[in-house]
């Protein structure tokens, strides 16, 4: 009996040391050892709580593996083509989005003249010049994403797929000022006859 007792004792006293333990050592989430981000830290040796990406390092559904559609560019040089058939929705989609972020400083023709220009900001080209008809389409998109001159970059507010829209709609804003009546459809020719400049 005593000897039973002795290991009861011992038993309570072992379990109760392992609850004292797993209560001394419970840590609470809200008092978990941390760094906060790009607060100084002595543990590296430049001071940075926060690592650099590893030099390659591509995060998930980013690779952007098909130069064409993320540059612009083929072989380093601006594409003459577009990395996928334009279509009338696709014209939509440029004329809606060059209505929003272009037509500020190029206006819905192209000219040059928007309204910004008018408030007395620097103008920019009109995409009618020659220079600017000979451009590839690679040319306008490279400038979207990268910026050129006064012009900022947009690569952040338009989706790569859009600025293609653009470059398109712009490609049909230029063919437009120079279009002759035999360049449209015999179909469509008797609606237009009608209209008198």
């Amino acid at each position: 009996m005593l000897r039973s007792l002795k290991y009861s004792l011992m038993r309570l006293a072992l379990a109760g040391g392992a609850a004292l333990l797993l209560v001394a050592c419970q840590q609470q989430m809200a008092d978990q050892p941390r760094e906060k981000p790009l607060a100084k830290s002595g543990f590296f040796g430049d001071d940075r709580s926060s690592r650099p990406a590893v030099e390659g390092t591509v995060a998930q559904g980013a690779l952007q593996a098909d130069e064409l559609f993320y540059t612009g560019k083929v072989n380093g040089k601006e594409a003459d083509v577009f990395p996928f058939a334009v279509t009338q929705a696709t014209l939509r989609r440029g004329q809606e989005r060059f209505n929003i972020y272009c037509s500020p400083c190029h206006d819905r023709t192209g000219s040059g003249q928007g309204m910004i220009v008018r408030r007395g900001y620097r103008a920019p080209p009109s995409f009618h010049i020659d220079k600017l008809r000979q451009a590839p389409p690679g040319h306008f998109f490279d400038v979207m994403t990268r910026g050129f001159g006064a012009m900022p970059d947009y690569a952040e507010q338009v989706a790569p797929e859009d600025r293609w829209a653009i470059a398109a709609y712009i490609r049909a804003l230029q063919l437009s000022q120079g279009a002759q009546l035999g360049d449209v459809p015999e179909s469509e020719r008797r609606g237009l006859a009608e209209i008198k400049p």
